[in-house]
């Protein structure tokens, strides 16, 4: 059963009808509103980094060859200490409103599966925030060739120390292949076993030398980078110009339609008064 408070779509196209005055003035204070906010807000652009983590290849059995472990890398990202490094690095006022954009739109995408990190950071200008997304790269990668260097040093190290022992082992082997080509009797078979141990030892020392050599080349062991070129589209990505008119447009009608109802109850209000008097 139909009541008397409900209103269809034909009711309102009458009370809009009614009372178009209240109506397109309330819209187009809205769009009004609207076309304010679109040019009071500061604009702002996105740029988009891919952090590759470094790693080094020599770490021991069963540990993780990154420089830094990914998790922790995303913690560090995430502090206000680097973020202010990051900052620094480009010259931008730690109290400035460019650096509080840069935290707050700081977002980071992981991708565990390839040791990449997506940065997004937000700027004033293209060109600022590209420069942003490049700066948070160069600032990871000098704090990982501190901490990494260490490592490198061991193992370039360790890659000397077997090239001293191949070198020697080399010597004696030439200087017991020339001894058993002057032995004889017991003394040469004594003299051709210790020259198969020591053909032994060498290959062995090769072959420890070459998987550490291995591990030191840029397939292993590689710095902190950026894995592709900086993305700074030209286009702004706030405000939207599309989206903020959508919604301008959606709330136009709705507060529009709103007051045109509020107006038209009034109006019977008013009618009802009016005529409860004269019968009185």
């Amino acid at each position: 059963m139909e009541t008397p408070d409900e209103i269809y779509l034909i009711d309102m196209w009458r009370i809009v009808v009614r009372e178009w005055r209240w109506f397109g003035a309330t819209a187009v204070v809205v769009l009004l509103a609207t076309f304010g906010y679109l040019h009071a807000s500061r604009s702002q652009w996105e740029a988009t980094s891919w952090v590759q983590i470094g790693q080094v290849g020599v770490a021991p059995p069963g540990q993780d060859v990154k420089i830094e472990p990914f998790q922790r890398v995303l913690e560090r990202l995430e502090t206000p200490g680097f973020q202010d490094d990051v900052l620094k690095s480009v010259g931008v006022p730690l109290d400035a409103a460019e650096g509080a954009l840069f935290r707050r739109s700081m977002k980071l995408e992981p991708l565990p599966y390839a040791s990449i990190i997506k940065v997004h950071v937000r700027a004033y200008s293209s060109q600022d925030a590209a420069q942003l997304a490049s700066a948070v790269v160069t600032v990871l990668h000098a704090l990982h060739e501190e901490i990494g260097e260490a490592p490198k040093q061991l193992a370039q190290a360790r890659l000397e120390e077997i090239d001293a022992n191949l070198r020697d082992a080399k010597a004696d082997r030439d200087r017991l292949a020339r001894d058993l080509d002057r032995a004889k009797g017991d003394t040469a078979q004594v003299d051709s076993l210790v020259l198969a141990a020591k053909n032994n030892e060498i290959r062995n020392l090769e072959q420890v030398r070459s998987d550490l050599a291995i591990r030191l080349t840029r397939n292993y062991s590689y710095p902190t980078a950026m894995a592709w070129p900086v993305s700074a589209p030209e286009g702004r990505v706030f405000p939207n110009a599309m989206l903020t008119w959508g919604i301008g447009a959606l709330a136009a009608v709705f507060f529009a339609s709103l007051v045109a109802v509020g107006r038209n109850a009034l109006r019977r209000a008013a009618t009802a008064r009016n005529a409860a008097v004269r019968t009185a």
